[in-house]
């Protein structure tokens, strides 16, 4: 990671929004946990905070979806790939003593205009996790609306795994859910090839 005001800013403003909401993360908070000076803000992000958080939210979402693919690919299938995105996810939540979260969920739950650019991000965010698994269901032989189904299914198990993880200060939730959730992916893929293009 980088030093610079600028990287230390976004670094600072990602972690304080996954822990305590888009309204629980307030701009002196920010500055002082990035030991930014106040003039900074605008110097890096002309649109204030609402540049600054739009700008943290996309590397959160960048750095996610770069390791959800990297997971997906180097598994020796994708019910193995989901094991281990979850198993990944756990020990984060670990290691940040229960902090760790989705980057786009503490914005959808503070409820931004649906119009706005920061909402249409949370979105595209969502879509884009929803399609990197279910590219790789239809690639194992699963059809598009099948696969589909089992995506949307893996996104929300994990969104909701990671509240309870929380809540509960136990990461083994995120263990116990994705070892379910790889289970059923395992289940639909070992049906045959006929029965699982129909589906």
């Amino acid at each position: 990671m980088g030093n610079n005001t600028r990287t230390r800013m976004i670094e600072t403003t990602l972690r304080l929004i996954q822990a305590r909401g888009l309204h629980g993360a307030s701009l002196n908070d920010i500055l002082g946990e990035s030991g930014a000076p106040r003039g900074s803000l605008y110097f890096h992000f002309p649109g204030g905070k609402q540049a600054l958080v739009l700008e943290a939210m996309q590397s959160g979402i960048e750095e996610a979806s770069r390791i959800l693919q990297d997971t997906l690919t180097e598994a020796a299938s994708p019910a193995e790939g989901v094991r281990a995105f979850f198993r990944a996810a756990a020990s984060e939540m670990t290691d940040s003593e229960y902090t760790f979260g989705c980057p786009v969920a503490p914005i959808i739950l503070d409820a931004p205009e649906v119009s706005t650019e920061l909402a249409a991000a949370c979105r595209a965010a969502l879509e884009e996790w929803t399609h990197l698994y279910q590219d790789k269901l239809e690639a194992a032989g699963l059809s598009p609306a099948r696969a589909g189904r089992l995506a949307r299914m893996i996104v929300a198990s994990l969104e909701g795994a990671l509240i309870m993880a929380r809540s509960q200060r136990t990461s083994t939730i995120i263990t116990e859910v994705g070892d379910e959730v790889a289970d059923l992916i395992a289940a639909a893929l070992s049906r045959p090839k006929a029965g699982r293009l129909m589906s």
